[in-house]
């Protein structure tokens, strides 16, 4: 065994990822091998699930440990193309410990059809689970940047605008990045984002 699978925080940072990475497959929000997911830990670690593997079939050996810059600490295994916009969050914001990324039915679709470089999601109630907001009565804005094949190009046209991001991001026509203090925290606020985006995506076919 690796000497980071021997350790206790490590293991509670993969069990966490392993049950948050069922949970989105069961809610279809990581279709086939879509998606990806990390922690960091407390002592700076960052574990993220490998390259290709089904989130519903996760497994604590399907994650490794990267270093700050994405790189895998063990040879022979592959992180996520997408690594670099994990590690990039890590590296703006110092609370945060987890980030999840998505590729629901609603998220795609939604990015699809919204022409902007936003979506504006207001006067729900779930609004409140994101940090900071107390009533309804309230907009959010969720950014929408283009898809890019060049993760390190996409990260630099994420950069500008992190310090703003209240709900996260989105990426077109393939997904969300959503984060917070603790994988509990980015599991709810993932799921938070999901039902605010199917209900867009439902108040729109309705206007059709």
């Amino acid at each position: 065994m690796y000497k980071t699978e021997l350790d206790a925080a490590w293991s509670d940072a993969c069990h966490h990822i392993v049950r948050a990475g069922h949970r989105m497959d069961q809610r279809g929000w990581v279709p086939a091998t879509a998606g990806n997911l990390s922690c960091r830990l407390k002592d700076g670690r960052i574990a993220i699930t490998r390259s290709g593997g089904h989130k519903g079939f996760l497994t604590e050996r399907d994650v490794i440990e990267v270093t700050p810059s994405g790189e895998p600490l063990v040879s022979g295994t592959k992180a996520s193309a997408e690594t670099l916009l994990h590690t990039q969050l890590y590296a703006h914001d110092a609370s945060i410990g987890a980030v999840l990324h998505g590729h629901s039915v609603a998220a795609t679709v939604l990015s699809m059809e919204e022409k902007s470089n936003a979506l504006t999601l207001e006067g729900y109630e779930v609004l409140k689970v994101f940090e900071g907001q107390t009533t309804h009565e309230t907009s959010l804005t969720l950014p929408l940047f283009e898809n890019d094949q060049d993760i390190a190009r996409l990260a630099t046209k994420v950069a500008p605008h992190l310090e703003s991001m209240t709900m996260g991001y989105l990426i077109r026509g393939h997904g969300v990045y959503v984060w917070g203090k603790d994988m509990f925290t980015a599991l709810a606020r993932l799921e938070g984002l999901e039902f605010l985006l199917a209900c867009q995506l439902a108040s729109l076919q309705k206007a059709r």
